[in-house]
């Protein structure tokens, strides 16, 4: 999706890595649960498209070993926001979120998340994407997001 919104680049809440795999990526520092369920990280491409990624730790597997799949779901929420990031500018909400789990995630896998804005209007952005590795499409999901604004604190 073409638009003419200046692309905001800087943010106090993001935050680069500053040595490992993930070097050049950034993160958002002020969202806990993310922060615990990953590390989760997005970057720009040169042709522009947000790219994610996340490297699967025990920590996220379940019980048959395979990536759990509420951290499938952490990620591609994780997604939702990065790849609407450019356009939303701002705060906002999950109001939607639809999935389908195509296949499992092993421990060590590179997992990657890409996407696309489907619509923007005043209040509503639309998102849908999919999660691979090894060449595989694992996940697939679609959502949207409610911009919102930050009241002042009194």
């Amino acid at each position: 999706m073409e638009s003419s919104v200046k692309i905001e680049t800087r943010s106090p809440d993001l935050r680069s890595d500053p040595e490992g795999e993930f070097v050049g990526w950034r993160t958002w520092s002020d969202d806990s649960f993310e922060a615990y369920s990953g590390p989760f990280w997005h970057r720009r491409e040169p042709d522009g498209r947000i790219r994610c990624a996340f490297r699967v730790q025990k920590k996220h597997l379940n019980s048959a070993s395979n990536v759990h799949g509420g951290c499938f779901m952490t990620f591609a929420d994780y997604c939702l926001f990065a790849i609407a990031a450019p356009i939303l500018q701002g705060g906002g909400v999950t109001v939607d979120f639809a999935c389908q789990f195509l296949d499992a995630g092993q421990e060590g896998d590179l997992i990657l998340g890409t996407g696309e804005v489907t619509h923007a209007g005043g209040s509503l952005i639309f998102v849908r994407g999919q999660l691979t590795a090894r060449e595989q499409t694992l996940f697939t999901f679609s959502g949207t997001i409610k911009r919102t604004r930050r009241k002042p604190i009194e």
